[in-house]
């Protein structure tokens, strides 16, 4: 497999979409590129041009959820893409997940399932998500 067919995916591991997608790229036979965000963070020139080639905002993939959004002052009305983005790259947990780049493109894949337009190989028939569910193919 080259280098270009091989998905990159921006993971957290707690997180039970991430890990289901993470499967589904497995099950499928790929061998993933696991990039662990919360370890590793974010530069701004690549979570920039992530966000970009993905065609979404910093607002788009702002988590409020579990993380220090509110406190910071990140959910009010007016607050810019680069203040956003400043502290995406201090609190990685801010990064909405998974998102995953393969030579398809680049997207959010909220819910699992969205990483099937980023790929040509499918799971088997029989894969199941970890709550038990097929995938809504």
């Amino acid at each position: 497999m080259s280098t270009e067919d091989r998905p990159v995916i921006y993971h957290n591991p707690k997180c039970g979409t991430s890990r289901n997608t993470l499967k589904i790229l497995e099950a499928a036979g790929y061998d993933p590129e696991v990039v662990p965000y919360l370890e590793t963070g974010w530069t701004e020139p690549h979570l920039r041009q992530l966000l970009a080639d993905a065609g979404l905002t910093a607002h788009d993939v702002l988590r409020a959820r579990g993380t220090p959004a509110e406190e910071l002052g990140l959910l009010k009305d007016g607050v810019s893409e680069d203040t956003i983005l400043a502290a995406m790259t201090e609190h990685p947990i801010l990064v909405e997940r998974p998102i995953v780049r393969t030579a398809k493109g680049v997207k959010l894949c909220r819910p699992s399932e969205t990483v099937l337009d980023l790929i040509d190989r499918r799971p088997p028939a029989d894969f199941v998500k970890e709550n038990g569910k097929p995938l809504d193919r």
